[in-house]
């Protein structure tokens, strides 16, 4: 049963109309009738209302359609579908040879003997503009062992140009980054609209994403997201820093 079908089942359960449920969430009762036929994905925002009216734990509306069990999904989790699905086709078409080439990558790494030569890490070479970075995966990247100044937890690197970083990642250094989930005022790497960004993450209680140049006199290449603006982000990971600065204005 697919998740449009639970959220009718649900309803039609509590004796709720379309109207009705429209009106508690906030939305149109066309935007209910697209819920449950499929045509839209909820909403992140709306979603967390959604659970509450129909009284259900959020994997409810997430069980698996072939076996009838249900299937865990944790926040992040739900968060990285809802967002896929308001990609571009292009920008599916990223995620998805990214997490192909990632699979392909981890099950190498499984095959693979123990070795005593230390772990080695791919660092991505192609540099963009003024704050920007590059986690192409395909073939324009180094492997670089895991010592020294090599953080032991990194997944991979990326080198940065541009100034909008400094003083924590200076022009042409490296950014050393794993895929922990992003908190307020977290440095991470995205990816927006088709570009690559190295920029500190806020996130609102309106919703709002707030990704800032840490270089204050480069605000000019802050980008604000909201949340109803229809554009595409995608975290590929958090940049691990000793220090990181406050926020700004916060």
């Amino acid at each position: 049963m697919s998740f449009g079908q639970r959220l009718r089942e649900r309803r039609e359960e509590l004796g709720m109309s379309r109207a009705e449920l429209a009106s508690r969430l906030g939305v149109s009762v066309s935007a209910i009738g697209n819920y449950e036929t499929g045509q839209n994905a909820v909403r992140e925002d709306v979603l967390m209302r959604l659970f509450h009216v129909l009284d259900v734990s959020p994997n409810f509306l997430y069980q698996d359609s072939l076996s009838g069990k249900e299937f865990v999904c944790s926040g992040r989790e739900r968060n990285l579908v809802l967002r896929f699905r308001e990609l571009s086709s292009f920008g599916k078409g990223l995620v998805e040879q990214t997490a192909e080439s990632l699979r392909a990558y981890e099950a190498e790494l499984e095959r693979a003997e123990p070795a005593e030569d230390p772990r080695e890490i791919p660092l991505y070479r192609s540099p963009a503009a003024a704050g920007y970075a590059a986690p192409v995966f395909g073939d324009d990247y180094d492997l670089i062992p895991v010592t020294g100044e090599v953080p032991a937890g990194a997944d991979f690197a990326v080198r940065i140009q541009g100034d909008s970083m400094e003083p924590c990642i200076p022009d042409g250094g490296v950014a050393y980054v794993n895929r922990d989930p992003l908190e307020n005022g977290d440095v991470g790497i995205f990816w927006v609209d088709g570009a690559m960004l190295c920029k500190q993450y806020y996130r609102d209680a309106l919703g709002v994403v707030y990704l800032f140049s840490i270089n204050r006199s480069r605000a000019d290449a802050d980008v604000v997201l909201p949340g109803d603006s229809g554009r595409s982000l995608v975290c590929f990971g958090k940049v691990m820093l000793r220090k990181v600065p406050p926020v700004p204005g916060r």
